[in-house]
């Protein structure tokens, strides 16, 4: 096998060589032509062999496994390495309390517990916020400030399914607060530098710092799950405290950690804590608000989210007297964007009833807002006789009709071997699968159908959210599609 030499080694080498001839002793007193001629083209080489090295516009070129970095070169763009984080924490730390509750012993026993939890400052006047466990059983309630100043506390309004909870200190020396200030937990990215302080173990405004590891996370834990996983240090006692990005800002609630690891920590979102305190402090706990819509979520296309999309709309409803219809995709609510039903749940559920918020929808490929104004949940046997229901083809965006010979004969088709598409609803779930009129469904989830009543049949017998197969006829070609309901 011929063995390949690198342009650059068989350069040096000649390199060396014409050196090396230079460098020979010429015969004395005779000037040979090789004593001028041999040092100039040694130092042509020379310069074209550094040139090479150096690479376009001086960059260090890819001559073995590695490469490194010209000198001068400023490295990462628009990345500032941190080199002191003690401002920041001397501007937030005032803002940071200590909880120690004061309530009876799980399992039976006698006697009362203490506990203890972390929490922020939120208003002037003296609401705190915390997790919902630390005081969810508490008799009594201590909040301790970082001057050293301690105050009784009521819980105002707490909620187990996001595990928030909103106090309200009482005291004579209350005066105005530390408050501080929320962020955009929206805005925080995978990689950005974090700073989590709180009361682990006892100990007084403990400080660790790290970076957002994820996103979204989803621990198992309710509907709500939507947690911002860091690597900053959370313990036992950190519970309820702050995680504050670089401009000093909350944009989490350190809530819980797992056990059998180390660096990783959970806290809520800022937004999500945002979006549920109004409700809280005016009914004490979540009361959910509800839209009336049925979703079919049908998750991610191409690597991106997809807006939900309304399958149903309940009669009487506040989506239904706001005008949304089925087929719409709910793109953002109160301008937020919303990417998957569960998120659109969250950010319903979370708003009390008799709220008003805009929702953004697409229908076909215009979009609009409307106004909603929420209402209670009613109780699900008073919703049922509400929904206006639709038929299986219609769910998934099928308009079908029978090969009868008449039908048939002008097609090309054999009578009653499947059912003829003849017409496909625009970001239906049909449409989006590739589906198109002029197409013949011969199978449904590998069972043969012979008409559009055998079509139905089948698809009335899947599961929601179920992907369905079908087999196609299309011209001379079969193939097989599926489906996303």
């Amino acid at each position: 096998m011929a063995r390949r030499v690198s342009c650059l080694t068989v350069s040096s080498r000649f390199l060396s060589v014409c050196l090396a001839l230079a460098l020979i002793p010429g015969v004395a007193g005779a000037e040979s032509p090789l004593d001028t001629w041999l040092p100039a083209r040694a130092r042509e080489h020379a310069a074209w062999f550094a040139a090479k090295a150096a690479g376009p516009e001086g960059q260090t070129a890819e001559l073995g496994l590695w490469r490194e970095r010209a000198e001068g070169d400023p490295g990462i763009p628009d990345f500032v390495p941190p080199s002191s984080l003690a401002p920041l924490i001397r501007a937030v730390e005032a803002g940071v309390v200590n909880i120690t509750t004061v309530g009876p012993r799980s399992n039976g026993l006698e006697g009362m517990k203490r506990a203890t939890g972390s929490g922020f400052v939120l208003t002037p006047d003296g609401h705190v916020v915390t997790n919902n466990h630390v005081v969810a059983s508490a008799q009594q309630i201590a909040v301790r400030l970082a001057d050293g100043r301690e105050f009784a506390a009521s819980v105002v309004g707490r909620d187990a399914s996001t595990d928030v909870a909103l106090l309200r200190l009482s005291g004579v020396d209350l005066g105005r607060l530390p408050a501080l200030y929320l962020g955009d937990s929206d805005r925080m990215a995978v990689g950005d530098w974090v700073v989590a302080i709180g009361n682990p173990f006892g100990l007084d405004h403990s400080v660790s710092h790290g970076m957002i590891s994820a996103k979204e996370r989803v621990l198992g834990v309710g509907q709500f799950d939507d947690f911002i996983q860091t690597d900053a240090l959370i313990n036992p006692g950190n519970s309820g405290g702050p995680l504050f990005n670089m401009k000093g800002e909350v944009v989490g609630v350190n809530t819980a950690i797992i056990s059998q690891g180390q660096g990783i920590g959970f806290a809520v979102p800022i937004n999500l804590v945002k979006e549920l305190l109004p409700n809280l402090r005016e009914n004490g706990k979540l009361e959910r608000g509800w839209l009336g819509v049925v979703i079919n979520d049908d998750g991610v296309n191409g690597g991106e989210r997809r807006a939900p999309l309304v399958k149903d709309v309940y009669k009487g409803s506040p989506a239904a007297a706001a005008g949304i219809r089925s087929g719409d995709r709910l793109v953002a609510v109160n301008g937020r964007p919303i990417g998957s039903y569960l998120q659109l749940l969250r950010k319903v559920a979370l708003l009390a009833p008799g709220t008003e918020a805009k929702l953004s929808l697409m229908r076909g490929d215009a979009t609009q807002d409307v106004t909603v104004r929420l209402v209670a949940r009613p109780a699900q046997e008073a919703t049922e006789g509400l929904i206006q229901r639709t038929t299986s083809e219609e769910e998934v965006g099928l308009v079908l009709r029978d090969l009868t010979p008449e039908v048939a004969a002008p097609l090309g088709e054999t009578a009653w071997s499947g059912a003829l598409v003849s017409g496909v609803a625009p970001r239906s779930p049909a449409d989006s699968a590739g589906l198109r009129a002029g197409d013949v469904v011969t199978e449904v989830n590998r069972r043969r159908v012979k008409d559009a009543a055998g079509v139905r049949a089948a698809l009335s017998k899947g599961s929601a959210g179920a992907s369905i197969l079908l087999r196609v006829k299309r011209g001379d070609a079969l193939q097989y599609i599926a489906v996303a309901r």
